[in-house]
């Protein structure tokens, strides 16, 4: 049993500087964080639990690449304690019969979570910590803390892109051509951005693009040599108790400059047939996986196509919601669902088939999902985009970035979406685009 403590009159900002600092002594550690309070911008339905949850250290480890979700029940029943971690979006090999033999220069497993020594969580200004330890020593750990702010170095970042433009144009042209035929009704395709031969610090660079884009479903990872470091925007799948909640994003705008820009934007955005529809179709499909596990007609939608503002972009975000018997295992829940609609399309399985067609790249990481298991099974996990990867071993950087296609799409726009979804994490790696 893990003892409690409580410290008061804490700030995220500087308990987030402390955890940062902290990263380089330990091989593993987990940071999410919010971002945002009620009193600030107004939220989706049920979208904060904690202003920021951390996992440091590691009592145990799982690592998995078959059976995964079994093997992680499993653990969870003997051990009933936290675990934080990733779900590969490569699971879904395991969970359907699919395969994956893109181009892999970030491979990891399809499952990683560790027991942590100490886990953190700040609500209000508490601070709350879990650990096997006793108080002196969780006083010295806490007292022990850097609060300075983490300063980004200069850095060379030469990216480069799987795809270019002309190509990517061509695909969306021929998965345009699938939904015409009727093998699927949208897909979501994503391109990379890489780079070889990279060396910065993972943590002041997280640093640098939480602070430029505050989004509710940050995350910053370092799993031994790799590092998550994520401005995700998106919840994947919470459970608190017996109630389970998924709030997929589809539809995108830039912010404007001005409050009446801001407001033609948004009002773009709510009238969009396209944004709708993509919105309305992966609503559906999370319908149906929180079905496969739900009770009877306890599959609700909450909110449908309301559009939320963010620190860089308008976001329209549905709210789903299920119940589920106390017998259902957390990890049949998580895998009745995985990988989420919003990452795939529909119908899913013939997607993700096409996906490994067209995409040159082996996802990994990217559009899996980075979260935490609490003693009482109960979970929270966001979608992995808006994501930098980083592999300390091998120097290596990946940025993934996509959207959803329907026979709406304008292969244009399309692109240019894409690139305002990965414009925050270009300047935090000052990188420009140059299509010339």
């Amino acid at each position: 049993m893990r003892n409690s403590f409580l410290y008061f009159d804490f700030n995220k900002e500087n308990l987030l500087n402390a955890l940062l600092n902290i990263s380089s002594n330990v091989d593993f550690i987990s940071i999410l964080s919010s971002n945002l309070s009620k009193d600030e911008i107004p939220l989706p339905q049920d979208y904060i639990t904690y202003d920021l949850i951390a996992g440091i250290g590691s009592l145990g480890i799982l690592k998995s690449n078959e059976n995964s979700f079994n093997k992680l029940n499993d653990l969870q029943t003997k051990h009933s304690d936290w675990f934080f971690g990733c779900l590969s979006y490569d699971l879904k090999n395991e969970v359907e019969a699919l395969e994956s033999k893109n181009n892999d220069n970030f491979p990891t497993d399809n499952m990683l979570f560790f027991i942590p020594e100490y886990v953190l969580m700040l609500k209000d200004g508490v601070l709350e910590i879990q650990t096997f330890n006793h108080k002196k020593v969780c006083d010295e750990f806490i007292f022990g803390f850097n609060f300075e702010e983490l300063k980004t170095k200069e850095f060379d970042c030469n990216i480069k892109q799987r795809d270019t433009k002309e190509a990517y144009v061509e695909k969306i042209k021929k998965i345009k051509n699938h939904i015409q035929l009727g093998d699927i009704y949208e897909m979501n395709y994503c391109q990379e951005f890489y780079a070889n031969d990279v060396s910065f610090s993972a943590e002041s660079v997280f640093s640098e693009l939480n602070n430029k884009m505050q989004t509710p479903f940050s995350s910053f990872l370092k799993l031994e040599k790799k590092y998550i470091l994520s401005a995700s925007p998106e919840r994947f799948l919470r459970k608190q108790g017996n109630k389970i909640l998924s709030q997929p994003i589809k539809g995108t705008r830039k912010r404007g400059v001005t409050k009446k820009e801001d407001e033609v934007l948004i009002s773009a955005l709510k009238t969009s047939s396209k944004d709708i529809s993509e919105n309305v179709m992966i609503t559906d499909l999370v319908r149906n996986d929180l079905s496969i596990t739900a009770k009877i007609a306890s599959v609700k939608v909450k909110e449908l196509c309301e559009v939320y503002t963010f620190e860089k972009v308008h976001q329209m975000i549905t709210t789903v919601s299920s119940e589920v018997d106390s017998d259902t295992s957390f990890a049949e829940v998580l895998k009745s669902a995985f990988p989420m609609g919003s990452m795939t399309g529909a119908p899913k399985i013939r997607a993700m088939e096409l996906i490994e067609e067209f995409e040159e790249f082996k996802r990994g990481i990217f559009s899996g999902a980075v979260g935490y298991i609490t003693p009482s099974s109960d979970f929270d996990f966001n979608v992995v985009i808006r994501t930098i990867l980083y592999n300390l071993a091998t120097n290596y950087l990946s940025v993934g970035v996509g959207g959803a296609i329907t026979i709406k799409s304008d292969e244009q726009d399309e692109y240019e979406e894409c690139l305002i979804k990965a414009k925050p994490i270009f300047d935090v790696l000052k990188f420009t685009l140059d299509e010339k």
